[in-house]
């Protein structure tokens, strides 16, 4: 169901000043956020939308119903702020989405997104192949079943009467672009993280094609994240805004989130912690380290963003509240409890892939699991060690980064959970780093605001991010606590190496044993 959120209108230095809308298209909402050239947010509005699970593993949403959010929320802001003051409109989106349209353009398929796991016999068979890690490393991508090219191995093999109907296969940013101008274009950052991008050559990857089952023809151009488009005509009229306005193609959410809090300079890392997680750092050149455990993904001309997303950040804690605290009533609570516990949890680790997991290992196997229980430990201890597993799995993200040889130097942090004190010392002392914190217009809807100033010319270079964040507070690691945690990472790391057998017998028995 469609869910308009309340538009939000601010007040810049000058009022009279161009602004460019940043769409990001995330997986729950579309947010549309006007910002000035220096940075002022001029206002904001948000559509909500559903998540299909139709079958276990699919997770789907329909292409129109985001069509109708991205056209209310700019349309609100228009209103807001005024048409004739909006120099452009430059989008992000959520990566790793799949869409199959006919050859005359009509939708053939819902939207599947990341946490589509449908997939997951897929990836493991390709990931042990001969040729897995090589296709991991050529285009930058995981092979995991958040990758498009994974699903279109699904759909060749269980669905090809469909796909013999599929002119072309494109992305929810595509689909929402093709509506809006007229063109299907996909920008080399979404490329990048389809799994069916040379990265080196910027070009289709024909192995990956082959693999898939499908022809350059039935993709988008392939163009720069500054390409600029123009709104059509009548979609120009409906929302308020002068034909021919520009549209700046822009990027995938996850490498515009570095440009939300300025992490645009080697050795700095932006971290997401919210729902999921994400550690990425920008370079010069792509590079994925010799294990695979990265992923490599375009931002603009000559950058690119290395790192890993893990599945399973402040969900965590939903589920600690509700399993294991049900008589508590907030997370507040819930994180004084945590507080209560040492840290290390008494030798208690959780591994929390609650909903399976990514980085670094890109395997859809694991699941949850406590180790080191005993009747010593109490549910102070299970909820610290939740805390403590999402963010040693973080640090196993930036021990890979370190491995494909990028150096770190400075962790800047956003997201829901970090605003609890708790949770910004666990992970500055996993991570055994500094963790900035910064205020501002954080996010990838300014993201994609500083890329369409750039497209259009009114900045000069992305470095302009870095210059409009504030950092606000640095949490130091604590030396006992950071040794302590270096010595449970390898233990911690070792889980998901011993449980392999366990959790591939789980899911093969998993179906024949309801929950209730």
């Amino acid at each position: 169901m469609l869910e308009p959120q309340t538009a939000q209108g601010g007040t810049g230095p000058d009022t009279r000043s161009p602004v460019i809308l940043g769409v990001d298209i995330g997986t729950t909402a579309t947010k549309v956020v006007a910002f000035t050239v220096d940075g002022s947010l001029e206002g904001g509005a948000e559509y909500g939308y559903d998540l299909l699970t139709p079958h276990p593993g699919y997770a789907e949403q329909d292409a129109e119903q985001i069509l109708t959010a991205v056209r209310q929320a700019v349309a609100d802001v228009v209103k807001l702020v005024g048409g004739g003051r909006i120099a452009g409109l430059s989008f992000s989106s959520a990566m790793h989405t799949l869409i199959g349209l006919s050859p005359d353009m009509a939708v053939l398929t819902p939207s599947s997104t990341w946490a589509d796991t449908r997939a997951d016999v897929q990836a493991e068979r390709i990931r042990a192949g001969a040729g897995g890690l090589a296709l991991h490393r050529r285009t930058g991508t995981p092979v995991h079943p958040m990758s498009p090219l994974v699903r279109l191995v699904w759909y060749r093999e269980q669905e090809p009467k469909l796909c013999e109907r599929v002119g072309f296969w494109c992305g929810i940013k595509e689909f929402v672009l093709l509506r809006l101008t007229g063109s299907l274009v996909m920008d080399h950052s979404l490329a990048s993280c389809s799994g069916l991008l040379d990265l080196q050559g910027l070009s289709w990857d024909e192995e990956a094609l082959q693999l898939a089952g499908i022809t350059p023809e039935q993709l988008p151009e392939l163009v720069p994240t500054t390409h600029v488009l123009t709104l059509s005509g009548e979609i120009a009229a409906e929302l308020g805004l002068p034909e021919g306005t520009p549209v700046v193609v822009g990027a995938g959410d996850g490498p515009l989130a570095n440009l939300g809090v300025g992490a645009v300079r080697p050795g700095m890392v932006a971290c997401s912690l919210g729902t999921s997680g994400a550690l990425r750092v920008v370079v010069d050149r792509p590079v994925v380290d010799p294990l695979g455990r990265v992923f490599c993904y375009a931002l603009v001309p000559g950058l690119w963003v290395v790192g890993g997303a893990i599945n399973n950040g402040g969900v965590v804690m939903r589920w600690a509240l509700d399993a294991l605290t049900p008589d508590l009533d907030s997370e507040a609570e819930l994180l004084e409890l945590a507080a209560q516990a040492p840290a290390g949890s008494g030798g208690l680790l959780m591994m929390p892939s609650l909903l399976s997991e990514r980085a670094p290992r890109w395997s859809s196997l694991p699941q949850g699991t406590y180790v080191g229980l005993t009747m010593a430990h109490d549910r102070t201890h299970l909820v610290r060690a939740a805390i403590e597993g999402v963010c040693l799995q973080l640090s196993l993200v930036l021990e890979s980064m370190r491995s494909a040889g990028l150096a770190v130097d400075e962790v800047r942090a956003t997201g829901g959970v970090m605003r609890s004190p708790l949770w910004q010392q666990i992970l500055a002392d996993t991570l055994d780093t500094p963790v900035d914190l910064t205020e501002g217009q954080q996010g990838s809807g300014f993201g994609a605001a500083v890329l369409g100033m750039v497209a259009l010319g009114l900045i000069d270079s992305i470095d302009h991010a870095a210059r409009s964040a504030t950092v606000t507070a640095t949490v130091r690691p604590d030396p006992a606590a950071a040794a302590l945690y270096g010595r449970l990472r390898p233990i911690y790391s070792g889980i998901y190496d011993g449980l392999v057998p366990t959790f591939a017998a789980l899911r093969r028995l998993g179906p024949s044993l309801p929950l209730s």
